[in-house]
């Protein structure tokens, strides 16, 4: 059975975004933001996006590379909030998927080979 994909925990500190293997701990990758030790995160199942002293980065979910950067001119230089209007994924949706996968493979495979027994007969 192959390996599920790698899950990351994404960890913001000291100005910055530390991905880490969710099963061992292990770093798998740091991107360096300016600005002051607090980084806010937000994951919403698609983008990884990282606020820090009134900055915005998107982030590669796998990579850490910076997708855009946008330094808010004119804000100011405060903490920021994030939020986004997509769905995050949850363990459970990605659970019922793969079940819901499992099912209909299994349903094909029964037709199959009831198809093949009739064709036989």
């Amino acid at each position: 059975m192959p390996r599920d994909p790698q899950v990351l925990i994404y960890v913001g500190i000291k100005h910055s975004v530390i991905a880490m293997d969710d099963r061992t701990g292990a770093q798998v990758w740091v991107a360096n933001l300016r600005g002051s030790d607090f980084v806010t995160l937000l994951w919403d199942g698609e983008a990884l996006i990282a606020g820090n002293q009134g900055e915005v980065w998107r982030l590669d979910p796998q990579t850490g590379a910076v997708i855009w950067h946008n330094a808010l001119k004119g804000m100011g230089r405060g903490v920021i909030s994030l939020a986004s209007g997509r769905h995050a994924t949850t363990v459970s949706d990605t659970d019922s998927a793969a079940a819901k996968r499992r099912r209909d493979q299994a349903a094909a495979s029964s037709s199959a080979a009831a198809a093949t027994a009739a064709a036989a007969s």
